[in-house]
């Protein structure tokens, strides 16, 4: 399916007036991973916004299905994070890009002492470098005003017992937010780093190790329950918005890495 043509965008508020509330009207937001579980709510906050959302993922029936489901104002395309040139694909009809979020990621979690090489590499592979390639092909068309959302975890911050191969990936997404906030500014890049959430990505794990995980997570946080996907999209439109935060990394987990 084709791409959408891009439209100006809202015009910020001077500089000493308050936002004005409509920061996404007529803004291009691309969305990979936005079929389902985070990514989609996202999509579905920013259209209510007025945003253009362009939706990106692996699974072409998903991809129109949300699509179809949000209206005129999404488009998709077909991409694979792990393929440099699937990537620069995608981007290749757009002309303007206002804000970016990833979410797709396909990897192996474990112990160090039972896991391959390839498996333990696995979250870097598709979680890391799928999203600095993305950055990468996204950043020559991003707006001046426009913002990057990465995706990292609390692991990063907090690891889970056994998997320090995933912890260190979410603790290199932050580093890598912080390096390209520099090296891109005045465009504004940010994390998001949830805690668990019962959405769409627990959905197909075996329903023993889904229930011993919310169990735990409920139990280690300061709010004692699960996050759910709207709440991290609702975090990640604030950083879509605020234009005065830039190179940070904001946990919505429920109080898990302050325990």
């Amino acid at each position: 399916m084709p791409l959408p043509s891009t439209t100006p965008g809202a015009a910020p508020a001077p500089p000493g007036e308050p936002p004005r509330g409509d920061e996404l009207r007529g803004r291009v937001v691309v969305l990979i991973g936005g079929a389902g579980g985070i990514g989609l709510r996202v999509a579905h906050r920013a259209v209510a916004a007025g945003a253009r959302v362009v939706l990106g993922g692996r699974t072409p029936d998903k991809l129109a299905a949300a699509a179809a489901a949000l209206g005129d104002a999404a488009d998709w395309h077909p991409v694979e994070v792990t393929d440099p040139g699937s990537v620069a694909a995608f981007f290749g009809p757009l002309d303007r890009v206002d804000h970016v979020f990833t979410t797709a990621a396909d990897y192996r979690v474990g112990p160090m002492r039972e896991l391959s090489d390839e498996d333990a590499a696995s979250p870097f592979t598709s979680k890391f470098w799928g999203q600095y390639h993305v950055v990468k092909h996204a950043a020559p068309l991003l707006s001046r005003d426009g913002s990057v959302v990465l995706m990292s975890g609390a692991a990063g911050a907090r690891p889970p017992a056994p998997a320090p191969a995933y912890a260190a990936c979410n603790a290199a997404i932050e580093g890598l937010a912080r390096g390209l906030a520099v090296e891109l500014a005045p465009v504004r890049v940010n994390v998001v780093s949830p805690g668990t959430v019962d959405g769409n990505l627990w959905a197909g794990r075996p329903a023993q190790d889904r229930e011993a995980a919310f169990a735990q997570y409920t139990r280690d946080t300061l709010l004692h329950r699960l996050g759910t996907e709207d709440e991290i999209a609702h975090a990640v439109l604030f950083l879509f918005t605020n234009r005065y935060m830039t190179g940070s990394t904001l946990y919505p987990d429920g109080g898990y890495t302050l325990r």
